[in-house]
């Protein structure tokens, strides 16, 4: 491939892992701040619905994670690392509300409601086997490091 193509071609990859990282850390982060802002809804109140072991605890530290290593995802800082905690949490989601979804409704029920979680299995792995590309602070983090 001529300079030009190849450059042309990293430019591109590195605007593309962008997308897919405020894809992946904006729903992340948004998700934990509404744990906060609608905590009967989607915060403890919704970890005791779904039998979740302390909630009172547990429901502040998952959004708190969320919001952190979502942030992190998106400004690429750290951002294999960040994904690593936000891998568990999904897990947990699908474990815990998808998994018994599929035996009370059906797989194509279940398939509809788990879009967005398996979306995000599938962005956190994308970025753990990428990292955060060009576009980063993490490749600022480098080059200053020498």
């Amino acid at each position: 491939m001529p300079e030009s193509d190849t450059s042309r071609w990293a430019s591109r990859t590195s605007a593309a892992i962008v997308l897919v990282r405020i894809l992946v850390g904006w729903v992340f982060a948004s998700e934990g701040m509404q744990k906060f802002l609608f905590p009967a809804q989607l915060g403890v109140g919704r970890f005791e619905k779904i039998g979740l072991p302390a909630p009172h605890v547990l429901a502040p530290l998952v959004g708190a994670v969320e919001i952190g290593c979502g942030t992190l995802v998106v400004v690429g800082l750290f951002t294999r690392w960040a994904a690593v905690p936000l891998l568990g949490v999904i897990s947990v989601a699908i474990a815990t509300t998808k998994v018994p979804m599929l035996a009370k409704s059906g797989t194509w029920s279940m398939l509809h409601e788990a879009r967005t979680d398996f979306s995000m299995v599938l962005g956190l792995v994308f970025l753990l086997i990428a990292g955060a590309g060009s576009i980063s602070l993490d490749r600022l983090r480098r080059a200053r490091a020498g």
